[in-house]
């Protein structure tokens, strides 16, 4: 007689709510934390649920986040040390808070015009496209020196790129497109530097201009995919949750704890991030054979009742700040997590300060979620006031 093999789960997708995780995942951090799975792409590996576990993932040398041989030039996301060292290391202080603060009102401004365009529209108006994505693409692209007049092809390329079931083909095409913008402008800027992140990278004399074309090209994604959903989705959040919101407009100050409480309960990073087991290792009481794939569930750790006070399943916007995942851990924590914070400040305080009476155009549940994107969030918000 044949032995019957073990059957894997397929990983959680579908969502009951549009702030949260699948439910599943509930089930598994209390019985299942590190489970067997098939990914959505067909892969089989290990799917990592709980808080403590994620960030062990994430933290350990043992777990690399190479799953390209060799990596494009530059794309250091998916480096392991020495060499993503070395480029963490040219962009780490062009990033810091104190630099990215000298940023807020320029920031500021950027919202403030934006929402006065909004303001002198008639009817329902899309908040992604109004403010949600021209915030920060404009921050990104004057950090970057990348013309915001570019927008639409690099805006085009990325959505391109972060499609769930998009071919190979379809990304490697999208990447390369956005690639050759970028690598354009950075021949461009070493004949004629000008004072922004590309020019100071070519200035370093440290990099090829390939590598400083894939840097761009991350940066320019990162820099405007996730805050852009973020604030859209945060938006969105808020009017689902009148109580919190009316506890935002009445103390202010509660802005920079409540930045925190919206990126730890919608952690827009939908399936969480992918590392390989370099070596055997233990974790949560399995052992993880080399070469394995494993996915840190970044959702499902950030509402994890063991780490997280009060109900975590619920957004709380006075809820005592404990280090999220949001925006990953380990080396490759994300670099640009003191600008998406100015960002989102800045916006959702000026939004909700501008436009008090802001309410969706729709019944929520006509809204278009991003479940189709590696990226969650909405595909329009269509709002009044």
């Amino acid at each position: 007689m044949t032995a019957t093999q073990p059957t894997t789960r397929s990983q959680p997708m579908g969502r009951t709510c549009p702030f949260s995780p699948p439910e599943e995942y509930r089930t598994l951090r209390k019985e299942d934390p590190v489970t067997q799975v098939t990914f959505p792409d067909g892969a089989k590996g290990w799917l990592v649920s709980r808080y403590a576990d994620v960030r062990t993932v994430l933290a350990d040398p043992r777990f690399g986040a190479n799953r390209q041989q060799p990596p494009r030039p530059g794309m250091f996301l998916t480096m392991d040390p020495p060499e993503h060292t070395r480029f963490r290391r040219l962009l780490t202080g062009r990033f810091t808070v104190r630099r990215m603060q000298k940023l807020a009102p320029a920031v500021e401004q950027i919202v403030a015009e934006r929402l006065e365009e909004m303001a002198a529209a008639e009817g329902p108006v899309d908040l992604v496209q109004a403010f949600a994505l021209p915030v920060p693409s404009l921050v990104i692209c004057e950090l970057l020196g990348v013309p915001y007049a570019d927008r639409e092809q690099f805006q085009g390329n990325s959505t391109r790129m972060l499609r769930l079931g998009a071919s190979r083909e379809e990304i490697e095409q999208a990447q390369m497109a956005m690639y050759e913008q970028i690598h354009q402008l950075v021949v461009a800027k070493r004949a004629h530097p000008t004072g922004d992140i590309l020019s100071g990278l070519v200035q370093s004399e440290q990099l090829t201009d390939e590598e400083v074309a894939g840097i761009g090209v991350m940066l320019l994604i990162a820099g405007h995919e996730t805050t852009a959903h973020m604030i859209a989705l945060g938006t969105m959040s808020l009017l689902g949750n009148p109580e919190q919101l009316a506890a935002l407009r009445a103390d202010p100050e509660l802005m920079d704890n409540a930045v925190e409480e919206l990126l730890r309960y919608l952690t827009i990073i939908q399936f969480g991030l992918r590392r390989v087991a370099l070596e055997d290792v233990e974790l949560g009481g399995q052992r993880i054979k080399a070469g394995s794939m494993v996915v840190a569930a970044l959702s499902s750790g950030n509402r994890d009742a063991t780490h997280f006070s009060g109900d975590p399943e619920a957004l709380e916007v006075s809820r005592p700040y404990r280090s999220h995942l949001a925006f990953g851990h380990g080396v490759h924590q994300c670099i640009g997590q003191q600008l998406a914070r100015v960002e989102m400040k800045a916006a959702l305080s000026a939004l909700i300060e501008r436009f008090p009476t802001l309410r969706l155009a729709v019944p929520a549940d006509q809204v278009p979620m991003r479940d189709d994107m590696l990226i969650y969030g909405v595909h329009e918000l269509p709002v009044t006031w």
